[in-house]
């Protein structure tokens, strides 16, 4: 029933800015925790950064002070704000959607190349 699709990658020179968006289809976005996800080849995924329904956000020690995320429920969107981009951002990224029942939507990712 929900549907997150990312969108705002591509190829940036290191120290370069991407915004990403990741709009829901489903009416259960406002309800929910929102967070931004990467993959690399070959390695793990981790959390980037999440914004809670009222507000709260968390970040990852790595992109703290470069990445900002950010929601606008009306639109059902949320957005990862990226700068000072390094090469070891490379990777897919991806939106969750967690509500508490509990449910747990995840986007289908875009890809984000920094060059060196």
């Amino acid at each position: 029933q929900v549907q997150l699709v990312e969108s705002g990658g591509g190829l940036v020179q290191a120290g370069g800015s991407l915004r990403l968006s990741c709009a829901a289809s489903g009416s259960i976005f406002s309800f929910g925790t929102m967070g931004w996800y990467r993959q690399a080849p070959g390695k793990q995924r981790e959390l980037v950064a999440r914004i809670t329904s009222g507000g709260s956000t968390n970040y990852a020690d790595s992109v703290k002070g470069r990445f900002t995320i950010s929601r606008d429920n009306a639109k059902n969107t949320a957005y990862l704000e990226m700068n000072s981009l390094k090469p070891e951002d490379t990777a897919v990224y991806y939106c969750r959607l967690v509500v508490a029942t509990p449910y747990d939507y995840w986007g289908q990712g875009t890809q984000v190349t920094v060059s060196s």
